[in-house]
């Protein structure tokens, strides 16, 4: 206790030492304080029914000191003096500063004279130690100090609300903020949070101290306008308001618990009371199971036949092996949750239970006795009685078993021998059945002693008063009767199915005679039928012929098959007449073949209705071959026509691409009129398609009248038509280069001649293979290289070699060594400008580029800086105004628009960088 004096002392009290020190520092705190703390007492006193208007002066003779710490503390004070005298004033407030003093607070350089004078900063001081003691000491969240609780419980409060960071209790309360959030956390309805702003720190605080005093009863301590006019708000009152709020919703935390112990307190009773209802629940089901059992273990009438008495035995086996031990269980389960329910009323301070009456555990017990008291000596009981029975049923098993056995045998005996079906049976089947009846007849005289037997049997019974002596009697008799009867009966089936098998053997005869001739017959008109209904695929009028002729041969065999028909339904006609006669019932058919007359004749008529559609099929294939053989004619003519004319204009194309008569234009306007010629070519092709399409509808998939397809004459038109299109736009992309560079045409005739002379070896061909010239219009790699080398172009790694031009015996070297000694390194670079997309080959329009920018006098970017440099008056930047003034408009715009602002150490306002826009406009930067 002196420990937690002290240490509680020295936290709350450490402000008071710097009391004088805080006050000199801002007046303004003075005033601040005294509103609130008076505002504090006044909330208190009200409680007495009084308050205070002046601190300094309300408190000075000690009466509504001591009623405050009376209301504050809930305890009485000594009595106090009632005189008007300076003396009786000062007891009264010694009196109450011995009572702050008892409750471990250290009042530092607080005498009653100061207070009973009316000294502003002593009695502030003493107000706050109360303060201190009675409304922030008892405050602590998580061993913290009073203060620190304080502040920690409002950090945690305000954490969730933005622009709201409470780090002391001056400066983080001056927007109002937190003094909102603090209400909002706790009562939400009072103040819509999402409405308030930072930078309106005098309405955030008047609408707290507003909703603070209407519904939290906390007295409004502070002006908003004294926190917002302050540079630092005072601490202390800071505290003192904030420390209302704490204890205002102490309150609502402390009603929560008390709502939580109670609900702790219901949860236990109702706990309880599940358990006394299920014991009671499980006490009354486990005494009717025992009342409903007692009467049945004492149940000693005996039954008449073994199966009973042995069902008796079983039930009693049940309830010993399934029914008693789920009770045993309840019984163990009922006694614990009576103890567990007692020593749970006993924990929870409740009375005892008291089960209803007859249910108690003693009352459970005595009925459990009396249960095991009826079980005792029941099985023994049983088992007698079934052996008594045994005894006696052994004879009567001995009669079913046999009477059975004979039962069995004889069921259905007589129903088979009475049916017919020898009247429906085949020959072989009669013999079987012939077979199978003699059988029966040895087996039948076997079973006579078993007769005997069961007669014999059943006599015994009835000597010694078998309980059951009228139904064995009568099972008896009637096993005798049906005796008899099956005698009578067998010689009656014997005489029938030797009659019956007379006459299936004549008609069997007959059935293999019919079979012999109709399977051959059958097969001839499936076979001609296929024949006849059988689709033919021709293609020529040779084929169609030769199908018309074996026809011709197949009808003229058609009427000594028809003999042969009639032939064979004779046969089927007289085994007709011999059923008739007798009166022998054919359901069956002929066992050798499944050919019935009817199938016969139907498809002999089938067959006679195929031959002239046959007729009339083979005539019309005749006719669409003659047609078929105009197509193919009309179709070939034409195409050993044009495929021709495709392949002279192929031909005629690359000679002009290759020949360099006249110059470009010349070359050009030739190359037009020549694809003018060829585009009014275009209805003859258009025309063949007409006939191509014909025999596609017709199916011809042959003409040995041409070698040409359509698919030929397609491919060759649309390569003519691409050749000539290509030829046009090379000549055009020479005519572009050679303007655009200033090759003279002797230059350009010059690059033509190397380039044809060049193209000459089918791509793909390997080294040292025959090379004959190809004029693909496209260069390979090693013709490229022996062009460039023709030329005099030095791809070699020889420093010395610089001349640009090259003697016969170099060049004829060159030839022969082919490109694996001309500098690999250097004629890799070539490739690279003049097969960009690493076809492996090299186009004429490709290598006239090369050539061009070999030989032809081209820009560079260093000229056009220089150029630059000479506008600019040999400054290293240039102005807006020069350019507008050297160059025409629209290039000045664009210069203007394109070139970076210039960066270097001469640079002046407007200036523009030329060096860095000449290297982007050939690749070199960005632009």
């Amino acid at each position: 206790m002196d420990h937690y004096d002290s240490q509680q002392t020295n936290d709350y009290m450490q402000p008071e030492e710097d009391w004088d020190r805080d006050l000199l520092l801002d007046p303004a705190w003075e005033k601040q304080q005294r509103k609130t703390f008076t505002a504090w007492c006044n909330s208190h006193l009200r409680k007495a029914g009084t308050q205070i208007e002046n601190i300094e002066e309300d408190f000075r003779d000690g009466l509504k000191l001591m009623l405050l710490l009376e209301v504050i503390s809930g305890e009485r004070l000594a009595k106090p003096e009632r005189g008007k005298m300076r003396v009786h004033k000062i007891s009264n407030v010694n009196k109450a500063l011995d009572f702050i003093a008892s409750k471990g607070v250290k009042l530092v350089s607080i005498g009653a004279e100061e207070i009973v004078d009316g000294n502003v900063k002593m009695t502030l001081g003493m107000i706050w130690t109360i303060i201190l003691r009675f409304a922030i000491q008892d405050i602590s969240v998580e061993e913290t100090s009073a203060k620190e609780g304080l502040l920690l419980w409002c950090q945690r409060k305000t954490a969730p609300y933005k622009n709201v960071n409470i780090q002391n209790f001056h400066i983080s309360w001056k927007d109002g903020l937190g003094f909102c959030a603090l209400i909002h956390r706790h009562r939400p309805e009072l103040i819509d949070y999402g409405k308030l702003r930072k930078d309106d720190p005098l309405t955030n605080l008047n609408t707290a101290f507003d909703v603070a005093e209407r519904f939290l009863d906390i007295p409004k301590m502070l002006d908003a306008e004294d926190i917002v006019g302050t540079a630092r708000p005072d601490e202390k009152a800071i505290m003192t308001y904030v420390s209302s709020f704490y204890h205002a919703f102490s309150g609502a935390q402390k009603a929560e618990t008390a709502a939580n112990r109670i609900c702790k307190v219901l949860a236990v009773n109702q706990e309880n009371e599940q358990l006394m209802e299920d014991y009671e629940k499980l006490a009354s089901d486990l005494l009717e199971w025992i009342r409903r059992t007692i009467p049945w273990l004492e149940n000693r009438v005996p039954e008449n036949t073994m199966h009973a008495m042995q069902q008796k035995l079983e039930d009693f086996r049940d309830y010993r092996r399934l029914h008693k031990p789920p009770k045993v269980q309840e019984k163990c389960q009922l006694e614990i949750n009576f103890n567990t329910l007692q020593t749970k009323l006993r924990l929870s301070n409740r009375p005892a239970f008291m089960p209803s009456e007859g249910r108690m555990v003693s009352d459970i017990n005595n009925a459990w006795g009396c249960l095991e008291q009826a079980e005792k000596g029941y099985e023994e009981w049983l088992l007698n009685e079934i052996r008594r029975l045994e005894r006696l049923d052994h004879l009567a098993e001995k009669f079913r078993q046999k009477a059975s056995i004979h039962e069995a045998w004889t069921d259905g005996k007589e129903a088979m021998l009475r049916q017919k079906d020898y009247e429906t049976a085949t020959l072989s089947e009669i013999k079987a059945l012939l077979k199978k009846h003699e059988a029966f007849e040895s087996d039948l005289a076997a079973h006579q002693d078993r007769v005997e037997q069961i007669a014999a049997i059943a006599q015994e019974l009835n000597e010694l008063d078998y309980y059951d002596s009228p139904s064995v009697n009568a099972r008896c008799q009637k096993i005798c009767d049906q005796w008899d009867n099956l005698g009578a009966l067998t010689q009656k089936r014997r005489e029938a199915l030797e009659r019956t098998e007379k006459l299936l053997e004549t008609i069997d005869q007959l059935y293999l005679e019919y079979a012999k001739r109709a399977a051959p017959f059958n097969n001839w008109m499936e076979g001609a039928m296929e024949d006849l209904q059988d689709t033919f695929i021709v293609h020529t009028i040779e084929e169609i012929q030769g199908l018309t002729t074996a026809h011709e041969q197949f009808k003229a065999t058609l009427p000594d098959a028809d003999k042969e028909r009639l032939a064979i339904l004779g046969i089927h006609n007289e085994v007709s007449k011999i059923v008739q006669t007798y009166h022998v019932n054919m359901a069956g058919t002929n066992p050798y073949t499944t050919i019935t007359p009817q199938e016969i004749n139907g498809k002999w008529d089938h067959v006679r209705q195929l031959v002239p559609r046959r007729d009339q099929a083979l005539t019309e294939e005749h006719a669409r071959q003659q047609h078929n053989e105009r197509l193919r004619k009309q179709f070939g003519a034409q195409a050993n026509v044009i495929g021709p004319w495709i392949q002279t204009k192929m031909e005629e194309i690359g000679r002009i691409s290759i020949e360099m008569h006249g110059t470009l234009e010349d070359q050009l306007s030739h190359l037009r009129q020549y694809e003018k010629s060829i585009v009014n070519y275009k209805p003859k092709i258009d025309q063949l398609e007409c006939d191509h399409q014909l025999i596609q509808e017709a199916l011809i998939f042959d003409n040995k009248h041409t070698n040409y397809t359509m698919e030929h004459i397609r491919v060759g038109w649309e390569q003519l038509l691409t050749t000539i299109a290509r030829t046009i736009n090379e000549v055009e992309n020479q005519i572009l280069t050679r303007d655009a560079k200033g090759i003279s045409q002797e230059q350009m005739n010059e690059f033509r001649a190397s380039f044809n002379h060049f193209d000459r070896t089918p791509h793909g061909s390997l080294p040292g293979a025959p090379r004959p010239q190809d004029h693909s219009g496209t260069l390979g790699p090693e013709e490229f290289k022996a062009c460039l080398i023709s030329l005099g172009y030095d791809i070699g790694n020889d420093p010395q070699k610089k001349t640009g031009m090259m003697d016969t015996d170099d060049f004829r070297a060159c030839l022969i060594s082919m490109g694996y000694n001309m500098g690999e390194a250097e004629f890799a670079r070539i490739m690279s400008i003049v097969d960009p997309n690493r076809l492996g080959v090299v186009t004429f329009q490709a290598f006239i580029d090369f050539m061009s920018r070999e030989t032809a006098d081209t820009d560079t970017a260093d000229q056009v800086m220089a150029s630059f440099k000479i506008l600019a008056g040999d400054k290293n930047y240039i102005t807006v105004d020069e350019l507008r003034r050297e160059l025409p408009p629209d290039q000045a715009e664009y210069c203007i628009a394109r070139m970076a602002p210039y960066a270097g150490p001469d640079s002046v306002p407007g200036a523009l960088d030329y060096m860095s826009f000449s290297t982007a406009l050939y690749g070199e930067s960005d632009l």
